[in-house]
């Protein structure tokens, strides 16, 4: 998946990770596409909940051993 933004956020507990996307995906435009790699496991749910409540579109979750990559797509 290309994204035209990636923010690293490992190491990083919630609310963290949500509020440094928050701010990250302000800065790009409409349909842009913003990677967010985590290394908190509640960073999945917590990124589903995000998409839902802001309208902005959860494109895909990776879980991998150690590290949560999140797809987020610009309303």
């Amino acid at each position: 998946m290309d994204a035209q933004k990636e923010l690293d956020t490992r190491g990083l507990n919630c609310p963290l990770p949500i509020l440094k996307a928050k701010k990250a995906l302000t800065e790009m435009l409409s349909g842009e596409v913003l990677k967010v790699v985590a290394t908190d496991p509640g960073s999945v749910r917590d990124f589903q909940a995000f998409a839902r409540q802001t309208g902005n579109e959860l494109v895909e979750q990776i879980t991998g051993e150690k590290e949560f990559v999140h797809y987020l797509r610009r309303r």
